[in-house]
């Protein structure tokens, strides 16, 4: 085996560790030595404790079997409370903040035997100004967020996974900038009880791993969800350009395009569209978000104005023009296209559409825009990023799949089938 046991995937490291060719404890000190040597460049921690991570490692190797994640070093994003470790949220309000209990993500990943290892930067309140963390891929451009250091700790191989949240595309997005694999769960199936709130009818825990596998195997362990064995036949594709895709760069559009065409020799794949309803679906989701987010921090907006961002401080001005009943028909319309969306998939496994409208942007002031994974998110579907395209300077550029509500383990497997077929063509 490698001496670099960080390079391995997460299924890898379950089974060298039960193998007893691999301990905990070397799996965990060999992150750390990535961390040591990359995080001056990287800046994906807000807080690590390796003594802690550690000490954890060694009880586990000298226990029994405690679950799927037996070992596994695992990021937390810092909106998520952890009973152990600070919680900051990102803002200077919550400096040294130490919540009573885990929020449920983090419980449940403790449970299943994962360790974790620290905290991963997030911007904000996962809604206001970015901080320094960078691309693994180049250093001047963005990781994307607001899961930052989650996506940029997984692309570096300081974690195997990590968790982030998405509102409005903030697991997808930066998984796409930093060429790793996401998952947006299908709404609620991993409780979101102890993560900051934004928008609570929005809210999504998320999954970011290296392989469409690993993401499986971390959702399995959280949900109870079963395992799924790989497709054993093609997949049928439905390619929707979305009302959004004049948003995508040129490049972007003839990677997706040539994908399609590439998928088009091996699957059954057809382009479709929606009906007119979701055209308005944007919309919808931003109105829901505003209203929903000024009143999540009514306490801080009161006590703390002065310390939110001028960013953060702008969403509240736009968000306090969102009046009741508008944000009543847009629960309402989102509740019909969510109807109309599901009966689509009674014909196909998965919609491909863009993950982003381009590879990461330069600097680190913006995350990017979030146009192709707001709505999915009011949407409540399963969304899968793969990391199988590029952009200018080599940048990765990735593709998103959607599969209808609660089939998420149904699309992972479909998601890793579109892996495999776009890879193999782009070698063949």
């Amino acid at each position: 085996m490698s001496k670099e046991s960080n390079k391995l995937s997460a299924r890898e490291m379950v089974a060298e560790i039960k193998a007893g060719r691999l301990t905990s404890e070397k799996l965990v000190r060999d992150c750390l030595t990535r961390i040591a040597a990359r995080e001056d460049t990287v800046h994906a921690w807000a807080y690590l404790d390796a003594d802690a991570a550690l000490r954890t490692a060694r009880e586990i190797d000298a226990g029994g079997w405690r679950g799927p994640l037996h070992g596994i070093p695992v990021g937390i994003k810092n909106i998520m409370d952890t009973c152990d470790m600070p919680t900051e949220y990102g803002s200077s309000m919550y400096v040294g903040h130490r919540p009573a209990a885990d929020a449920a993500c983090v419980s449940l990943l403790r449970k299943a035997g994962a360790i974790i290892l620290g905290k991963t930067v997030t911007t904000e309140f996962a809604m206001g100004r970015a901080y320094d963390t960078t691309n693994p891929h180049n250093p001047a451009h963005t990781p994307g967020g607001s899961s930052s250091g989650s996506a940029a700790a997984v692309a570096d191989c300081m974690v195997p996974l990590a968790l982030g949240s998405q509102t409005g595309g903030s697991t997808i997005r930066p998984a796409s900038y930093c060429g790793i694999v996401a998952l947006k769960p299908s709404f609620n199936t991993i409780n979101p009880t102890g993560v900051k709130p934004i928008a609570a009818s929005l809210d999504t825990v998320g999954i970011l791993a290296r392989t469409c596998d690993d993401a499986s195997l971390m959702y399995e362990a959280m949900t109870g969800a079963g395992s799924q064995a790989p497709l054993a036949k093609p997949p049928k594709l439905a390619f929707y350009r979305t009302p959004q895709w004049d948003y995508a760069e040129a490049y972007t559009k003839d990677a997706i395009q040539a994908a399609v065409a590439a998928l088009g020799r091996v699957c059954d794949i057809r382009e479709v569209t929606l009906p007119a309803p979701f055209e308005q679906i944007l919309k919808s989701h931003n109105i829901i978000r505003h209203y929903e987010g000024a009143r999540a921090f009514s306490y801080e907006r009161e006590h703390f104005y002065e310390q939110f961002s001028p960013k953060a401080q702008a969403e509240f001005v736009k968000a306090d023009k969102r009046t009741y009943a508008e944000y009543i028909g847009s629960v309402l319309h989102a509740r019909e296209c969510r109807r109309l969306l599901q009966e689509a998939f009674g014909e196909y496994d998965a919609l491909v559409v863009p993950s982003a409208p381009g590879v990461a942007p330069p600097g680190l002031e913006s995350t990017g825009n979030a146009i192709f994974n707001q709505i999915w998110t009011v949407l409540h579907v399963p969304a899968v990023t793969v990391p199988v395209l590029k952009g200018p300077l080599g940048l990765p550029l990735g593709l998103q799949l959607i599969g209808a509500y609660g089939a998420d383990q149904k699309l992972l497997p479909c998601a890793a089938w579109v892996q495999s077929a776009l890879t193999s063509s782009s070698t063949s």
